[in-house]
């Protein structure tokens, strides 16, 4: 069975929202797009090309990331070696979406069932931001990892990352580093229920 890894930029507290510029998220009257560039060096770019290996994984994209990735990464693949090529799985409500970057296909109807059967066989998937598909998963337990770079603002406000129905879910910090500008990269691993105790 595939893996669904989600990817995100995430502020202090918790928000995830148009991490990437001014311009890629204004809903909600939220007024700090781009807020992760301040915060962007050598060491955040290495980690950066890393995760976007493509080797072995396949793209489960939210409508909104899929229109940004579109518009941007076909005409400048060079920065993102294979992304024309991979397969791109793209989650939206609207069954007339018109997916105009090649490799892509279109997911509508009963989404969590959709995923499902998606998961159960094929390369691994990864979710880059696509806030509202990730607050889905998460619901449903569909996540089996998180890759977080956590950034050391707040925002006050925005879309964030655990706000709609995530289910309570441990997980297991398997790699972790700060960058020297302090972010915090950390991947987590879904391990199974919450455990209590005292102390």
């Amino acid at each position: 069975m595939r893996k669904i890894t989600v990817i995100e930029f995430i502020s202090l507290d918790g928000v995830m929202q148009a991490p990437g510029g001014p311009d890629e998220d204004k809903s909600g009257g939220f007024k700090y797009g781009g807020w992760t560039a301040p915060y962007f060096d050598d060491f955040s770019g290495e980690i950066m090309r890393e995760q976007m290996s493509l080797e072995q994984s396949e793209l489960l994209l939210g409508r909104h990331t899929y229109d940004i990735f579109a518009g941007y990464w076909p005409h400048n693949a060079d920065g993102w070696p294979g992304i024309n090529n991979v397969k791109k799985y793209v989650v939206s409500r609207n069954s007339e979406f018109n997916l105009s970057w090649e490799n892509s296909e279109l997911i509508t109807g009963d989404i969590v069932e959709k995923v499902k059967a998606l998961k159960k066989s094929g390369p691994d998937l990864r979710v880059w931001g696509s806030g509202n598909l990730t607050q889905t998963l998460l619901k449903h337990d569909l996540v089996d990892e998180l890759w977080l770079k956590i950034f050391p603002v707040t925002l006050g406000s925005g879309k964030r990352l655990f706000a709609e129905g995530a289910i309570p879910a441990a997980f297991n910090l398997v790699d972790s580093m700060v960058s020297p500008l302090g972010v915090i990269v950390a991947n987590f691993e879904r391990v199974g229920e919450v455990k209590t105790g005292s102390f």
